[in-house]
């Protein structure tokens, strides 16, 4: 497994110093957050700016582009996103579902709606992944396999984040096998307590809360899944040092679990 982490958790820096940090923390690569409004380390109405500066980062740095996060479904917003993503050559992007859960006109519009986006993307060469979202019309594992039956493309895929399966009332360690067929992304934090909110960023790094994480783990290796599991940390502005501390905690957990494992 490749071990990322997203740069919104170090959203007062810049993007080297973000870089520069998910290195010291030992990370394999990074996703880049371009969430409007939150962090945009990734500006995507002048990505063209920063394309060439990006790639040479994270060659200094010894990084991975591994994802990126958009979190809209705005049809421009993702079309700029997967021009992005094939030019700086970032292979998946990341996405909510939008609407509201247990809403039947909201889950088929969502659905319609990253179907359209996936074939989008796929004319980039870019995959499109959506994860189970607390209050989203896609919100646990019952509609996140909706999601995988009526969207056929081989350009879409899931992101599968055990914070918002738990929140959901569910145990990520088994709800794996039931989505592990479409997981291209792993997005991954901790949580106390069932939600819904994950908790303060500290509470949120790996090992300090109440998910079976290192169930998750052994989920994850059962499946021979191979492919980016990204750190994602939100909430209030973190400095440096306290940034610092829950990458680093959260890649020694993961680290720990996957040497224990003999997966890394």
């Amino acid at each position: 497994m490749i071990l990322g982490i997203n740069t919104v958790l170090f959203k007062k820096y810049t993007l080297r110093e973000a870089m520069a940090a998910a290195k010291r923390a030992g990370y394999d690569g990074v996703e880049l957050s371009a969430i409007s409004g939150m962090c945009e380390h990734l500006v995507l109405d002048t990505w063209q700016e920063q394309a060439e500066e990006i790639r040479a980062m994270a060659q200094e740095c010894g990084l991975a582009l591994l994802s990126m996060e958009v979190a809209s479904l705005d049809e421009a917003r993702l079309s700029l996103a997967f021009a992005a993503a094939q030019a700086i050559g970032i292979p998946i992007v990341n996405v909510g579902p939008g609407g509201k859960s247990d809403d039947e006109e909201d889950l088929r519009l969502a659905i319609g709606t990253l179907r359209a986006r996936a074939q989008c993307a796929a004319a980039f060469g870019v995959t499109l992944c959506v994860k189970a979202h607390v209050g989203a019309a896609i919100y646990n594992t019952p509609t996140t396999q909706r999601a995988m039956r009526e969207i056929g493309d081989a350009s879409f895929g899931i992101d599968m984040d055990p914070s918002h399966i738990y929140r959901a009332g569910e145990a990520p360690e088994h709800a794996l096998a039931a989505v592990i067929s479409r997981v291209k992304h792993i997005h991954i934090r901790d949580c106390k307590g069932p939600g819904p909110s994950p908790g303060a960023p500290e509470l949120q790094a790996c090992g300090r809360g109440d998910i079976n994480l290192f169930g998750y783990f052994e989920a994850l290796a059962a499946a021979e899944y191979r492919g980016p599991v990204c750190v994602e940390v939100i909430g209030p502005d973190q400095d440096m040092s306290d940034a610092m501390a829950i990458a680093s905690e959260s890649y020694g957990y993961m680290s720990a679990c996957l040497k224990r494992l003999g997966v890394r």
